[in-house]
């Protein structure tokens, strides 16, 4: 069973999501690409985590005919591009994702990274479109601390780059999300670090005492606080079943220790970093 957390509205959501960064690329890989979703769905990995900009809409179209049979058992996320977050552009971005997807919703819609538009006239779409029905909630991605503070209200998520090699959330924005009221979910991307972790010598050991890959423990500290959701990548459905077993995985002092020796904690603040 994958475990889950509550979000700020009182949504459970699991602790571990399908991301879909260059899915849908290779027509080849289509159908089994398909599949890895619908069974990380099954086994309850039902939070989906998509953009407009990933392949230009390929991500979206692969995703939506991926979910359509199950589509009310799974928590959809998308994001609109910041050069079209005006507030009209904001709507007219939500319209042609849901047109792509073939869905009459999106269940979360973030605006993927700052930019030139004024947040105001975004988080204003964003309303619009969640009176309008066609999004449930709204939230943001790649937002550091001073950003999220200078926001006018309260997003649902924020998704960040964060594992081991990239931990400057955890010293301001992380306590940030979780001091705020209601509290924002961080929901963490890349987290290991697009297969560059694989090959450390440190993590390799944690995962052979644990006799598991080092994948399952980059993904196990990843949600370890039990307040973090985790996306990572997965293109077949073998991929996607060991992925999943990594919520089964508890690292204890040692390993923490070990990975915080490889990998320090930051001890002041750090730009957030993104891929």
């Amino acid at each position: 069973m994958i475990p889950t957390t509550t979000t700020a509205n009182g949504t459970a959501l699991p602790l571990l999501g399908q991301g879909t960064w260059h899915i849908g690329d290779d027509p080849a890989q289509r159908k089994v690409e398909i599949a890895a979703l619908r069974e990380g769905i099954e086994l309850g990995v039902n939070l989906i985590d998509t953009a407009e900009m990933y392949g230009s809409g390929r991500s979206e179209n692969l995703v939506g005919e991926a979910i359509a049979p199950v589509r009310d058992d799974v928590f959809l996320v998308d994001k609109v591009l910041p050069t079209n977050a005006s507030e009209s552009g904001t709507i007219e971005a939500c319209e042609r994702s849901l047109a792509v997807l073939g869905t009459d919703h999106i269940d979360l819609y973030l605006l993927h990274w700052p930019g030139a538009y004024p947040v105001d006239e975004t988080i204003a779409a964003f309303e619009q479109l969640r009176e309008r029905g066609l999004i449930g909630a709204w939230g943001v991605s790649n937002f550091d601390s001073d950003e999220i503070m200078e926001l006018p209200a309260v997003p649902q998520v924020n998704q960040v780059l964060l594992n081991p090699s990239r931990r400057g959330p955890e010293f301001d924005l992380l306590p940030t999300h979780r001091r705020n009221r209601p509290h924002i979910t961080t929901m963490a991307y890349s987290p290991v670090e697009q297969g560059r972790l694989l090959t450390d010598p440190t993590l390799a050991e944690v995962a052979r005492r644990h006799d598991v890959t080092t994948a399952h423990i980059l993904l196990a500290w990843a949600i370890r606080s039990g307040d973090v959701i985790a996306i990572p990548k997965a293109s077949t459905p073998e991929h996607v079943r060991a992925n999943a077993a990594a919520v089964d995985i508890e690292l204890g002092s040692g390993d923490l220790a070990d990975i915080d020796c490889a990998f320090p904690a930051p001890s002041s603040p750090m730009p957030l970093e993104v891929i």
